[in-house]
């Protein structure tokens, strides 16, 4: 997966948003919280970063290719620096995983928006 359809696949979850950050990173979000980033940088190649549960955390991180995330990783996010670390299906699914659990730990009332906002599309 490349940068571009990385972007596709996050921007298809409901409510989900994107925005520059930090000069050089693509961050995915949802309710004003990242659940994915990417970097714009071609010369640092593929990087991909997400948050996942503390068992996947763990076993994510003795991948080749995969480390803790730079600055978030004590909150469990990862950092997806070769390629071929994951699948596709794999990281389609570790980032869905990501996006849900960032969802389910908005506040009550903005989660009910956001839902709303999928039903009248």
């Amino acid at each position: 997966m490349n940068v571009e359809q990385l972007r596709e696949f996050c921007l298809s979850l409901p409510n989900a948003a994107e925005d520059i950050k930090w000069g050089n990173d693509l961050c995915f979000v949802i309710g004003d919280k990242m659940f994915a980033t990417a970097s714009l940088n071609p010369a640092s190649g593929f990087s991909c970063s997400f948050k996942c549960t503390p068992e996947k955390y763990a076993k994510l991180i003795e991948r080749d290719g995969i480390v803790s995330a730079p600055y978030t990783g004590r909150f469990g996010w990862v950092c997806v620096r070769k390629r071929t670390a994951l699948s596709e299906e794999e990281l389609r699914t570790l980032i869905k995983e990501s996006y849900d659990a960032i969802l389910h730990n908005l506040p009550q009332k903005l989660q009910k928006e956001l839902k709303a906002m999928v039903k009248d599309v």
